[in-house]
């Protein structure tokens, strides 16, 4: 039976993983209105346990069977290795739990239409946690191209590239799926599909080890009408972490990292504003960036709903079909 979230009451949470990713997030959730963290899932009880020490309230366990069946936890938060996605958020979905999956939320389209297909038969709420699409820089970018700020859209570019250190084991193991273009490229992608939708065609590039893992990659996500997004990104050097997008009355800059900026800047106007004095636009942070996609996956789940309009099924779905045709092109495994 699906888990029914109290319309009053606190919505209340299961966390699976206690890597970085989580120490960033739990605390963004637990400010949110109406929610409560109760259950913290690892495979390694002391991790858990020291893990939920600094969650009030919350308990801690190696079971995730014992989590899935918790007739307390609504939904659960999925933050393990790329390659665990999929099946645990199976498993989750079979359980009667709604489900916000870190992104990537799978490793390929076909992974991610069946968990959108079984969330539908099961009438639950399913999302990847693409944080950028809930960014308050993000929609103002979106909100002024919409108004016609900068005319005409007619081409984006969105990179992402860091050097990571070989000791981060889950980056640099092919088995855990630390893909760049899953984990880094993601990012690049959805905001060409957020600018200018699927792309009609994709050209690119990489490096691919031996065992498939792909280490860095440019691509360009081409349209017949001449647009086009350029993206790149790395785990073995520097690529400017900032994006842009250009139309035909000026171009907006989103300052770096661009997926989880809190400014942007606005060359549109006057020559004076374009060339030499553009519109700086600066926004808060509400904690560390997530709470606006926390309180919305919050409140669509409290509505009833089963995947979120601003990241839709079909969007997520889109992004990742430019995903496997990327690693088909430059030969990565998956």
């Amino acid at each position: 039976m699906a888990a029914k979230a109290d319309q009053q009451g606190s919505l209340r949470w299961g966390v699976v993983g206690t890597g970085w990713i989580s120490s960033m997030v739990v605390p963004d959730l637990v400010s949110c209105p109406n929610v409560s963290v109760e259950l913290i899932y690892s495979r390694d009880i002391t991790k858990a346990q020291a893990f939920a020490s600094g969650v009030s309230g919350a308990r801690a366990t190696n079971d995730y069977e014992q989590l899935l069946a918790d007739p307390v936890v609504d939904i659960v938060y999925i933050a393990t290795p790329i390659s665990t996605h999929y099946e645990l958020a199976l498993q989750a979905l079979s359980a009667g739990k709604h489900v916000l999956i870190e992104k990537p939320m799978a490793q390929t389209a076909s992974e991610v239409e069946e968990l959108f297909r079984t969330a539908g038969e099961k009438n639950l709420f399913l999302m990847e946690g693409m944080w950028t699409k809930f960014n308050p820089a993000f929609i103002r970018m979106t909100q002024e191209i919409a108004s016609g700020t900068i005319g005409e859209p007619r081409s984006c570019r969105g990179m992402f590239g860091i050097p990571l250190p070989e000791e981060n084991r889950s980056r640099w193991d092919v088995r855990l799926s630390g893909s760049t273009l899953l984990d880094q490229g993601i990012y690049p992608v959805t905001l060409g599909h957020v600018i200018f939708g699927p792309p009609d065609s994709v050209h690119a590039v990489g490096t691919v080890r031996p065992d498939g893992l792909d280490l860095a990659e440019h691509f360009t996500l081409e349209y017949s009408d001449g647009r086009f997004a350029q993206c790149a990104t790395s785990m073995k050097e520097f690529a400017d972490l900032s994006g842009a997008v250009n139309g035909t009355k000026g171009w907006i800059e989103l300052p770096g990292p661009f997926w989880s900026t809190t400014s942007l800047r606005i060359h549109a106007g006057s020559w004076q504003n374009i060339i030499h004095d553009p519109t700086q636009v600066d926004l808060p942070r509400e904690g560390n960036g997530y709470i606006p996609m926390l309180r919305a996956v919050s409140d669509a789940v409290r509505a009833g709903l089963v995947e979120h309009p601003v990241h839709s099924a079909r969007d997520t779905i889109m992004v990742f079909r430019t995903l496997d045709q990327i690693q088909q092109a430059i030969g990565a495994c998956r």
